[in-house]
């Protein structure tokens, strides 16, 4: 269970976004305080239970709220939205997950390792290191169904996306870009520097839960060789991976 810290007021904003939604906004930066206001926001909407409204997404620091009909009366809204996020539980708990995602940065996953290598000044196995070392949060899905952002890399591996976006990019791909690391959860064009990939898969349509994570959650990469890799493909292929995971408490 994750423990959520003392509550901090924000001084939030309420738009129109559309006919059909409001966008509630918290300051603009990238921290875990606001993730978890965020959090307790958004589970006390869902437990609100509010019938109009049919589906609450979060971004770094905002809520999307999606009605099922046309907003008449912006401020009712808003109002009952207030009401919501002043009476939502301060000592909140929500199930938080750490889950063990293994990652070959071979070479032949690894194809912009040497290029990262000589702009940071690091060894490759340096930048491993450091990769793989790090705790990362989980703040939002998007891009890509199953596409995690991940807060919490490492400063010395902040390197800017390429300026020229690769077309096709791998399912599996883990991947550098600002202050971020994530996972193509599949084939796609990209932006972000490639340093490894992962067997594992991260959005099945055909599960009850597409993806296995979500915001709040925590991952660790594992390193494993080629030959560790190929293994874990498959038998993820199989249907037949346990990937490894934990209850937390922060």
């Amino acid at each position: 269970m994750l423990k959520l810290d003392k509550k901090v007021t924000f001084n939030l904003t309420y738009k129109p976004f559309g006919e059909r939604s409001i966008l509630i906004e918290w300051p603009a930066v990238i921290d875990e305080t606001v993730l978890q206001d965020i959090i307790r926001f958004k589970d006390a909407i869902h437990d609100f239970n509010v019938k109009s409204i049919v589906e609450v997404k979060n971004t770094y620091n905002s809520l999307l709220i999606n009605y099922d009909l046309v907003c008449r009366n912006f401020e009712n809204e808003v109002n009952l939205l207030k009401k919501i996020y002043k009476s939502s539980d301060l000592e909140h708990d929500i199930v938080s997950k750490l889950w063990t995602i293994p990652v070959c940065y071979d070479p032949v996953f690894g194809i912009d390792l040497d290029a990262i290598s000589i702009e940071k000044k690091l060894s490759k196995e340096a930048i491993i290191k450091h990769h793989s070392e790090a705790v990362y949060t989980v703040y939002f899905i998007g891009f890509l169904p199953g596409f995690l952002y991940l807060g919490g890399l490492d400063k010395s591996l902040h390197i800017p996306r390429k300026s020229t976006p690769r077309l096709q990019i791998e399912k599996g791909a883990v991947a550098i870009g600002g202050q971020q690391t994530g996972v193509y959860p599949n084939v796609s064009p990209g932006g972000w520097n490639i340093i490894g990939n992962t067997p594992v898969a991260f959005f099945n349509p055909k599960l009850e839960l597409p993806c296995f994570a979500k915001a709040g959650d925590k991952i660790v990469f594992k390193p494993v060789s080629l030959k560790e890799h190929n293994k874990i493909k498959m038998l993820v292929d199989a249907g037949v991976y346990q990937l490894e995971n934990e209850l937390v408490n922060d």
